[in-house]
This record gives structure tokens, C-alpha cells and sequence, in this order.
């Protein structure tokens, strides 16, 4: 499984959000391209990016920023927070981008995620469905950095774009996103049992090794780790080692 070691920018600095409250950001590190060398320095091959700024004003904000991450370092990079148009994509993948993550559009706008999907490829585009499990345990996927319902199942969304290209899903749990209180295993579980053939990347909650082996074990692609990093609850080099380990040694 690929630990995606996340940024979020906001002002030009990396913040983690509580459950993605914008007024209740925790400041990190002032400078995101030593942030992303530290990552890398880790063992990381990955960076998960998103630009706050860009989730709120509807267009991508830091792309100096998210460019110099890429000319510092080696890590593959995959970034969202605002994308609208065929032109953030593009000017996301010019800045040394490797996949650009969908959010709202792709609930608000299939038709036109799914033209991207065709004219870029699976393997550029990821799908980020965020979700709240409403009072009968049905994920609800939320639009506009959580501030709007989309009265759509997880499941409805998904479905939708089976026969699309899709490759990659990130499927965050907004309950947990920052809370550090563990991940929604059964949520991934169930979303791997009912698309296998998708490659599915788990955000929010990821406290410990634990949870990273627990989502390793349902085969889940990946996960995004943030805070947990911030906070020294798992240490991204031995994470890396281990769950690399964990794969040697069920062979």
C-alpha cells in the first residue's frame, strides 16, 4: 500500500484542518518545499497536495507554489483544491503534476469530468468523493469543501462513472479528517468489495500503524496520512519500511 504523505496549503504555508473547518487550520511548516523534502527524504514516493486556497476560490491559487514542490524533488505528486476547468488540469500537469484530483465538478458536473477523463486518461484524473454517513449509515457525498450536501450516495456517484475510464478513487471520511481517530475501515472495505477494480486511496483518521496495516489487509491502494505525520503518531520512514516489509513477507 502507498502512503501518501499530504500537504495542504493555505496563505502559502501547510495547515491541517479539523473535519475541514477552514477556521480551525493548525500551522505546520511555513515552508511546503522543505515539508515535501522532508517527505521525500523519508522514503516517500508520493505527495498528496491540496490547495485550500484554490478549494475556496474555485480555481487553483498556488500553482508557483505546487511547481516548485515539483522542480525540488523526485516524488510523484497528485494535487486538487479547486478545480473547475480543463485549463487548472492542464496547467497542474505543466507544473509537474502526476494525477490532478476532481472533487465537486465531478459530483456537480459528470458530463464534464467525464470528458476530462477521456481526454486525459485514468491515469491523470482521480475522482475525490468526500463523504458523511447520514442517520442510516449511508455515505452521502458532500460538494464545495463540505459545505453543501449533494443528496447522492456514495454508491449512486460511483456507479456513474463505471463505465467511464475511472482508475482511482479517494474516498475521505469528513467525520474523521483530522480527528486522528482512526479510519473507516468498514466504509473502504465495502467500496473494495463493490469496485475491485478500482484503485482506492483512504483519507481521514489515519492514526497509526495500525490502520495503515488494517487498510493495507482490505487492499486498499493507498493511504493519505497527514496529521498523524504532523503530530509524530507514525513515523513516515518506518511506515514506509514496514508496510514494504509486510508485502515481502506475505509472498
Amino acid at each position: 500500500m502507498i502512503i501518501f504523505p499530504a500537504i495542504d496549503l493555505k496563505n502559502g504555508a501547510c495547515v491541517r484542518l479539523a473535519q475541514g473547518d477552514f477556521n480551525a487550520a493548525t500551522h505546520y511548516e511555513s515552508d511546503p518545499v522543505k515539508q515535501a523534502k522532508v517527505f521525500e527524504d523519508a522514503g516517500a514516493a508520493w505527495l498528496h497536495i491540496v490547495d485550500l486556497d484554490g478549494a475556496q476560490a474555485g480555481s487553483v491559487q498556488q500553482l508557483p507554489l505546487i511547481t516548485a514542490m515539483a522542480e525540488a524533488t523526485k516524488l510523484k505528486i497528485q494535487v486538487g483544491g479547486g478545480i473547475r476547468s480543463e485549463a487548472d488540469i492542464v496547467a497542474l500537469l505543466d507544473a509537474g503534476a502526476t494525477r490532478v484530483v476532481v472533487g465537486s465538478t465531478a459530483v456537480k458536473d459528470p458530463a464534464l469530468t467525464c470528458s476530462w477523463l477521456e481526454k486525459f486518461g485514468g491515469d491523470k484524473i482521480v475522482l475525490a468523493l468526500d463523504v458523511r454517513l447520514n442517520k442510516s449509515g449511508v455515505p452521502e457525498v458532500l460538494t464545495e469543501g463540505w459545505q453543501e450536501g449533494s443528496a447522492q450516495s456514495l454508491w449512486h456517484v460511483l456507479e456513474a462513472y463505471r463505465p467511464e475510464g475511472l482508475k482511482t478513487v479517494l474516498c475521505t471520511d469528513i467525520a474523521r479528517d483530522g480527528m486522528m481517530t482512526g479510519s473507516n475501515q468498514e466504509l473502504y472495505s465495502n467500496i473494495r468489495q463493490m469496485w475491485s477494480e478500482l484503485a482506492i486511496l483512504a483519507s481521514g483518521g489515519v492514526h497509526n500503524m495500525e490502520d495503515l496495516r488494517a487498510l493495507a489487509k482490505h487492499g486498499i491502494t493507498g493511504a493519505i496520512v497527514g496529521k498523524a505525520l504532523y503530530e509524530g503518531a507514525i513515523d513516515l520512514a518506518e511506515a514506509v519500511t514496514t508496510l514494504q516489509q509486510d508485502v515481502i513477507d506475505a509472498r
